[in-house]
């Protein structure tokens, strides 16, 4: 796979390591058991696999290349590149200005944009009709293009589905930069609409049975359907692709509940239902593997480091909250102290404080992974603040040659 630039600071000094004695010993990445990093009375089990993908080491390496190759220039970026804070204020802290935010609002207005500045569309990818208005200007959207290439792989398969007559069913979160984008490809190339998840998809159940009317349809899922869109016409073949950041099992799930709703009531096999393969990205798959891996062993909590609006990262937290306590931080800043945190309730979209987070023992275990768009620096970070609140602790070096030793084994 492709080595990027990707900026010393984001770099790690521990984790680094141990993501190499793991990539020595399993190539493959076949074994999901964590790593256990023993520093006395408090254990970490590291996940197998966490933090920067493909598509993330991509966009940053593009980006830090643009504000390199215009120095004199403005330089902007659609939204935030990735659901990293971190990483959004560095580039922010570089002259880059966001023309909208997340939820697609405008924050500065396109008639203030002209030929002479850089726009650099995110990871996430960007509508066909930002496209149109950035060409308009001329402004060659491609120029410093960083959308993933694993979401440009679910936009071609959405459109090899709609030359085929398919319905586009795509399970993803409506208002998310991704999905927006995703929604516009397929919209493009024929019938699309929106699932958020699985009680949405039996909602759409209701008109794959024509147990509602169109009109009914239209209320219910506005603003998640594309331009003429006719659910008693078009919910007869179908096919499903998803956001890439979202949970596996809910994506296969959804699939298969559709699959026998429209096989019941429209016809068996091809004709009403396309077999698509899963189109997550690879990371999402790997990082839930081996979140799952985690959770098979036994520890005390969970902390979990990542942007609050990244999506892969939420359904990481989902994962371990169904067996353990679990945190989902921003950063080793959320650590207050060894007996106050600030979380953030993803439920809710709100930030929480929890005393008495640690509990009272001589030996804590503690599971540690981050999302694909968090630094690994940041993951070190917070490992090493929660080891300084403890006394009589082992050396990190210590630790970490024990683990290198195994491959010398």
């Amino acid at each position: 796979m492709k080595k990027f630039e990707v900026p010393e600071f984001y770099k790690s000094p521990i984790i680094s390591r141990i993501k190499t004695v793991r990539k020595t010993m399993d190539p493959k990445k076949k074994d999901r058991s964590p790593t256990a990093l023993n520093f006395g009375p408090i254990e970490f089990l590291i996940a197998r696999h966490f933090g920067f993908c493909y598509g993330v080491e991509n966009a940053i390496e593009i980006s830090y290349k643009a504000i390199s190759e215009n120095p004199t220039k403005r330089i902007f970026l659609l939204s935030e590149m990735i659901h990293n804070p971190a990483v959004n204020s560095d580039l922010l802290a570089r002259g880059i200005k966001f023309i909208m935010d997340t939820k697609g609002k405008q924050l500065i207005s396109w008639g203030e944009i002209d030929e002479n500045d850089i726009v650099i569309i995110p990871a996430f990818g960007t509508t066909i009709e930002i496209n149109e208005i950035l060409k308009s200007k001329s402004i060659e959207p491609m120029a410093y293009n960083t959308t993933c290439p694993f979401v440009e792989r679910v936009w071609k398969m959405s459109n090899k589905l709609s030359q085929s007559d398919y319905t586009i069913i795509i399970h993803g979160k409506h208002n998310h930069e991704e999905t927006r984008a995703t929604f516009s490809h397929s919209s493009n190339d024929g019938p699309s609409v929106i699932v958020k998840d699985l009680k949405e998809a039996k909602e759409l159940a209701k008109y794959i049975r024509q147990e509602l009317t169109d009109e009914e349809f239209f209320v219910q899922f506005e603003g998640k359907y594309s331009l003429g869109f006719t659910p008693s016409k078009h919910l007869r073949k179908i096919g499903v692709i998803n956001q890439t950041t979202m949970l596996a099992t809910e994506t296969k799930e959804i699939a298969e509940y559709l699959k026998n709703e429209v096989e019941k009531h429209h016809g068996q096999g091809k004709e009403t239902f396309a077999d698509t393969r899963d189109s997550l990205c690879y990371a999402t798959n790997d990082n839930q593997s081996a979140t799952i891996g985690l959770l098979k062993e036994e520890a005390d909590l969970a902390i979990v480091v990542g942007g609050y609006n990244s999506s892969n990262t939420t359904h990481l937290v989902e994962l371990c909250e169904e067996k353990l306590p679990t945190f989902f931080i921003n950063g080793h800043e959320n650590l207050l102290s060894k007996n106050e945190l600030s979380h953030f309730l993803w439920q809710t979209k709100e930030e929480s404080s929890t005393t008495d987070y640690l509990p009272k023992k001589d030996k804590i275990r503690i599971i540690l992974t981050s999302g694909a768009s968090c630094p690994d620096a940041e993951v070190d970070k917070v490992l090493t603040k929660l080891v300084s609140f403890f006394d009589e602790t082992r050396s990190t070096e210590e630790v970490l040659t024990e683990i290198e030793k195994q491959t010398e084994i």
